[in-house]
């Protein structure tokens, strides 16, 4: 199948499980996680009609943004963010969805602050307190976000989170849900510079479920442009 057919496939997904929670399809943003596809095919899905493109890795992200990869659609950075990486994706990404600690949002903050801008982020949730995973432990959130409310450059969008690999896609379930419940309990609250916007969580494996607990905005990559071929390791 073409990256277009592929897309296409994809939103019916999208439509068939938001009607089924009773939800607008509309209100759903579709990214395209482009990692490892080059800029013909980042254009090709774009003009598919996807929301965003998602890049994980911050020297692939400028080498495409330099071949003009990305114009007619937002570019979000959704990979894990090093602080010495800063400085490359401020003000070049819309959203970054990874600020997974209060270091991070200090320095996205004030990295922003001297460029004159404010940038987006989302706060990143450990849900499954996986050792191997960063992020907010679901307890911190709500201090983290009086934490990045009083940093000036910063603008918190929303939540994100990954779930621990799971052998099926309904296993996933508790984990979104609990999302949900974190993303709906903290929109309740008034902080400056926070608005819980976007509910960032859904994979291509399992956005249909993440759907159907409350997310927003999901991240599809091998859906849209097919499996990743990562190549014989280096003899």
């Amino acid at each position: 199948m073409t990256i277009a057919e592929n897309v296409a496939l994809v939103r019916e997904n999208m439509a068939r499980a938001a009607r089924a929670a009773g939800r607008d399809p509309g209100e759903i943003l579709l990214l395209a996680a482009s990692k490892m596809n080059d800029a013909d095919r980042v254009r090709q899905a774009i003009l598919a009609g996807v929301d965003a493109c998602g890049e994980n890795r911050v020297q692939e992200m400028l080498e495409k943004q330099a071949q003009g990869a990305y114009e007619g659609a937002p570019l979000h950075f959704i990979g894990h963010l090093q602080k010495n990486k800063v400085k490359q994706v401020v003000g070049l990404a819309e959203l970054i969805h990874g600020a997974d600690s209060r270091e991070l949002l200090e320095t996205v903050s004030r990295v922003a602050e001297s460029r004159g801008l404010v940038q987006d982020v989302l706060l990143e949730v450990n849900i499954g307190g996986e050792l191997s995973k960063s992020g907010f432990a679901p307890e911190e959130v709500p201090a983290a976000l009086e934490y990045a409310a009083a940093l000036p450059a910063l603008r918190v969008r929303g939540l994100m989170a990954i779930p621990p690999v799971c052998a099926a896609p309904e296993e996933n379930r508790p984990f979104f849900l609990r999302m949900q419940k974190l993303f709906i309990d903290n929109g309740g609250k008034k902080y400056d510079n926070v608005s819980m916007d976007f509910l960032s969580m859904g994979m291509s494996g399992d956005y249909t479920e993440a759907i159907a607990c409350g997310a927003n905005l999901i991240r599809v990559g091998s859906g849209i442009f097919g499996p990743r071929h990562y190549g014989a390791p280096a003899p």
